[in-house]
């Protein structure tokens, strides 16, 4: 029986995909063969030598220490796209905001207390909602940077109101590619983008690479009263550089018009020109539903076949199952490992039916079905050998 230790509170859609008969699930599990989590630090926290896996109900794994997982030979998941209509549908609420003074306007609204005249507020209102008068979204063009999951939906919903998209992503896959609008122009370099675009929106996952990837520099070749939008991670705007292109705005003809954020910031607050949001890019119920599915049934297809889809620290990989027994091992991605391994059974007369091998970075991992179950000693044996880190025998 596996056991999964849960922290934060996971949809029960997600835990109930561990069948009881054979998975153990609660929050207090002493040796844990995983871990399933949203929100939860995992920095600070002992690594059990049970731990094979850790799933996040979620995209980033800021939360997660992946290095340190890594050389343990522990797979960290993550489910990618599970919450992007979520964020999708809340950016789309920040450009209808950054476009009309929807907020000004209700807030004005409210403050009228002192009126019990419907007719003379309504004669008010009508005098004075210029003051809240904003542009349509159909014929400006939208920058995406970042065209994954959630970018090329992001587009898609864009094109689909008439706007016109341009997008910039130096890593854009085979796969994301095909999802992508045709449409779509792609740029060569933010730069390009930005100077293009009426609103911006970053939508890239948080990375050494990618921290204050919005920057003063970068914020130079805005458009003049551009639209920035946040709804990927803070670290990947330099909320001191958004605050003094927005001081500029305000001064001259340059600079910033309006930032919309998931991400408060002290320097952010009691600003007309920023709107910032607690954090609920995916805070729906069925973005939460959707992320602990996906974790739950990657933690399920590893534990049990060895199989990998959406980790940030190993290679993607999957073996049909075949009769036989299955044996995995992760080693550090160097030369004539697996040839150690397989003289192993070699010389203990274990015929390998069928075998895969993946690595990603200085990491590699190994699927083999084995026609008999290898004794202790053989899996003594291959633990053994230099620069294997983990194996496991799955029934």
């Amino acid at each position: 029986m596996f056991k999964i230790k849960t922290y934060n509170a996971i949809s029960s859609k997600g835990l109930n995909r561990f069948e009881r008969e054979d998975y153990e699930v609660a929050s207090e599990i002493s040796t844990p063969d995983a871990y399933i989590l949203r929100s939860q630090k995992l920095h600070d926290e002992a690594i059990p030598s049970s731990l094979k896996a850790v799933a996040r109900a979620g995209a980033g794994v800021n939360n997660v220490p992946v290095e340190a997982y890594t050389k343990a030979g522990v797979v960290a998941f993550n489910t990618p796209g599970a919450n992007a209509n979520a964020v999708k549908e809340l950016v789309l609420s920040g450009l209808l905001l950054a476009s009309r003074d929807i907020t000004g306007g209700m807030a004005y609204v409210q403050g009228l207390t002192d009126m019990d005249d419907a007719g003379e507020m309504g004669k008010l209102l009508e005098k004075e909602k210029k003051r809240f008068a904003g542009c349509e979204l159909y014929g400006r063009t939208l920058g995406v940077i970042g065209l994954g999951a959630i970018g090329s939906m992001v587009a898609e919903m864009a094109l689909a109101l008439g706007m016109k998209v341009v997008g910039f992503d130096p890593a854009l896959s085979v796969e994301a590619a095909w999802r992508l609008p045709s449409s779509v122009e792609r740029m060569e370099n933010i730069q390009a983008l930005l100077s293009r675009a009426d609103y911006m929106t970053v939508h890239v996952p948080a990375i050494p690479q990618t921290k204050h990837m919005i920057n003063a520099e970068a914020l130079k070749s805005i458009k003049p009263g551009a639209v920035l939008l946040n709804f990927a991670r803070e670290s990947i705007v330099d909320a001191d550089a958004v605050v003094a292109s927005l001081d500029l705005c305000k001064d001259s003809t340059t600079g910033l018009g309006m930032y919309i954020c998931d991400f408060p910031e002290p320097c952010l607050l009691n600003r007309a020109d920023v709107l910032a949001m607690p954090h609920i890019g995916a805070s729906t119920a069925e973005a939460e539903e959707n992320c602990a599915v996906m974790a739950a049934d990657q933690l399920k297809d590893y534990l049990q076949n060895g199989n990998i889809k959406n980790s940030v620290n190993f290679p993607a990989i999957n073996l049909s199952r075949t009769e036989g027994t299955r044996l995995t091992f992760a080693n550090e991605n160097v030369s004539g490992v697996l040839g150690h391994v397989l003289s192993v059974f070699t010389d203990n007369d274990i015929n390998v039916q069928d075998m895969l091998n993946k690595s990603r970075g200085e990491i590699a991992y190994n699927i083999l079905d084995l026609e008999q179950m290898p004794s202790a000693a053989v899996i003594e044996a291959i633990a053994a050998v230099e620069h294997v880190i983990s194996v496991r025998v799955l029934d």
